[in-house]
């Protein structure tokens, strides 16, 4: 008699460019994966980058490493948490409004409900030491969570890129200087080396057609 092999959760189909060519099921499992993230994630919007890195691009393979670092870069310079900032960013290039839309659902619902129980006991849990240990003690995890997505997004940097990133962090630690003011700069210098290069290259074509 034949035993039937294992079977694996079958992956959403994806079109040519990694992305899923249904919508439907793009959304339904948008959903679940920041559904998953938002619940299991200690530490606010930065410990969940690497967990939606993991998953959209390792485990999915719905996002380009380089894309999501834009996308993440877009999420920081907008107002709002991060995390709720990526999740519009993300789930909109996957799937478009219905894809932002299941993926905030997603990543809001756990904390929502949470943080709401925790608002109905909240005398409860202010005194209970076994609660307040158990923060105290996740707390390197945090800061663990918080660390590793620098070093996974340094990845597709160049390094000079990795260099003028730590400078701009040693700024902004040892002189707190506002980190908005980083990204104006970047984005200005990003625009003027685009255009140089631009115009270089225009100027080398006409003088090879001459």
């Amino acid at each position: 008699m034949h035993t039937p092999a294992n079977k694996q959760p079958a992956a959403t189909p994806t079109s040519g460019t990694g992305q899923p060519s249904d919508r439907r099921h793009a959304c339904t499992a948008l959903f679940t994966s920041f559904l998953k993230i938002g619940a299991f994630t200690f530490g606010g919007g930065f410990a969940m980058i690497p967990l939606i890195e993991r998953e959209m691009i390792d485990r999915r393979g719905w996002i380009e490493r380089t894309d999501f670092l834009e996308l993440l870069t877009l999420a920081q310079s907008a107002p709002g948490p991060i995390a709720l900032n990526t999740a519009v960013f993300v789930g909109y290039k996957i799937a478009g409004y219905r894809g932002a839309l299941s993926a905030v659902t997603g990543v809001v619902l756990p904390s929502f409900i949470i943080i709401l129980l925790i608002a109905m006991y909240f005398t409860d849990f202010r005194t209970n030491r076994y609660v307040d240990a158990a923060f105290k003690g996740m707390r390197p995890a945090v800061v663990a969570l918080i660390a590793a997505p620098v070093f996974g997004l340094a990845r597709g940097m160049g390094w000079w890129k990795i260099g003028l990133a730590a400078i701009a962090a040693l700024i902004v630690w040892l002189l707190g200087v506002s980190p908005i003011w980083f990204i104006l700069v970047g984005a200005v210098g990003g625009i003027l080396y685009t255009f140089y290069n631009r115009k270089g290259a225009s100027g080398t074509g006409k003088g090879t057609r001459s």
